[in-house]
């Protein structure tokens, strides 16, 4: 079996990252997969490391209807079995339509879950012979919006949890980079900078946070377009210019996570949320908006709490409840990691994945 992955994203976010973990783990089982991806981007690095074809090539969007006919000529020259597409820019209509064009079995992933309107939905996902969504709010979500349910499969998206575990034997080493006094409690968010992030919220909650406890500390990680719009809020307000930090895009976040006391994420829309994934996997309770995917990780009373999304109030409250009581901590930290061993783990996603390859393949689709 041979598989190619098209994957538009230029940088390694959660989304590619699921990308990495699926072609390790089909490699492993002795299936090949191929890589097309845009010229330069990081995960053509990371494909090459671990053996892995890549063909870096021009991607640029909706509007790049040139597309179909490089994947068409990649596919004429490698000869894959499937296609597998794994973002959008692009990739999903252009990239359905030439798989298509060259007879391919075709598969998306859908890993957000924005609405569409009806009229679209039913065109887009006419082309691929199966839709894998990363979470069940996302089926839901293509359901009503008229996509036949059989075309629709869900496979959770997974964490490493090698990588990504408990133990705070960097703290100190954490507490010297962000300038962390020793008793700082650290609630942390991981996140593009985005409207949909809830980055917003979490600082109009944050006010009656630190009320409550003065000696707690923001870590803000991420890049995005509303970086600057909150680097200056923050400068403009004493309070939080003095306990807010903005953290920038990191890659240690193995070595971050572990030493949080909460993980924020506050979102209004969400597919599902790798960095929550990758907190759960490290022992830290989450404070998660109700939206998307997020209730399929965060279980409230088990391993953190759900808000509603803009519900100020709430957030600050959920917040201080965790922060009041380190046992209380620590349960949900041992809860969230037996949690997403159990739902969320590499080998699950890989082998739902091949699933829907081996049913198309065997002419079940």
């Amino acid at each position: 079996m041979k598989i190619l992955h098209v994957e538009a994203g230029k940088h390694l976010y959660g989304g590619a990252l699921q990308v990495v973990f699926l072609m390790r783990g089909l490699k492993q089982r002795g299936v090949d997969s191929l890589l097309a991806c845009p010229t330069g981007s990081a995960i053509a690095q990371a494909a090459r490391e671990l053996g892995l074809a890549v063909h870096e090539m021009p991607m640029g969007g909706d509007a790049d209807i040139g597309l179909v006919g490089r994947l068409r000529r990649l596919m004429r020259d490698q000869h894959p079995d499937l296609l597998h597409l794994h973002s959008r820019r692009g990739c999903d209509t252009w990239g359905a339509v030439a798989g298509r064009l060259q007879g391919l079995p075709v598969v998306l992933s859908r890993r957000v879950d924005n609405p569409e309107s009806r009229l679209w939905a039913a065109l887009k996902y006419r082309l691929p012979h199966r839709v894998v969504t990363i979470s069940q709010g996302i089926r839901e979500v293509l359901r009503s919006e008229g996509v036949p349910e059989a075309r629709l499969v869900c496979v959770p998206s997974a964490v490493d949890t090698v990588q990504y575990r408990p133990g705070r034997e960097h703290l100190a080493w954490l507490r010297q980079e962000f300038g962390l006094p020793e008793a700082a409690l650290t609630i942390g968010m991981a996140a593009q900078f985005i409207e949909r992030k809830g980055h917003q919220t979490l600082l109009d909650a944050l006010p009656a946070v630190f009320a409550k406890h003065p000696e707690a500390r923001v870590l803000l990680f991420g890049q995005g377009p509303l970086v600057e719009p909150i680097r200056a809020r923050i400068a403009a307000d004493p309070l939080l210019s003095a306990q807010v930090q903005l953290a920038g895009f990191r890659r240690d976040l193995d070595r971050i996570l572990p030493c949080l006391d909460v993980l924020a994420h506050p979102a209004f829309m969400e597919g599902l949320g790798v960095s929550l994934l990758q907190a759960a996997a490290c022992g830290v309770p989450i404070v998660g908006g109700r939206a998307g995917g997020i209730p399929e990780i965060v279980r409230p009373g088990l391993n953190g709490e759900l808000v509603e999304p803009g519900n100020v109030a709430g957030l600050a409250g959920a917040l201080n409840r965790l922060l009041d009581a380190a046992d209380l901590r620590e349960r949900m930290g041992r809860a969230g990691r037996q949690w997403v061993e159990a739902h969320f783990s590499i080998d699950a996603m890989v082998e739902g994945n091949l699933a829907v390859y081996r049913a198309l393949l065997g002419g079940a689709g």
